[in-house]
């Protein structure tokens, strides 16, 4: 899976952090330490971390993630990341 996005509530930068939707990679989130969770009244699932953005954008780029882009969206901040095909 080449790439990811992650995102958070501005006023949450300190965590949690959205990493993945139920179609994510197991063994990233695994990594990452995401928990899987369906927020009541949504028809899917996220997978969440309770560590800062940073951290996590740390812990992608130890295993060869880059960010592409990084906007904000309303009250979130969103992050894309790639990792080239080896």
């Amino acid at each position: 899976m080449p790439y990811i996005l992650i995102s958070t509530q501005i006023r949450l930068e300190t965590g949690p952090t959205m990493v993945g939707d139920e179609h994510s990679d197991p063994e990233i989130m695994n990594y990452l330490g995401a928990s899987k969770t369906t927020i009541l009244g949504n028809n899917f699932s996220e997978y969440h971390v309770s560590e800062p953005p940073r951290m996590v954008l740390d812990k992608l780029e130890k295993i060869g993630y880059r960010v592409v882009t990084m906007t904000g969206v309303g009250q979130t901040l969103v992050w894309c990341l790639h990792k080239e095909e080896e």
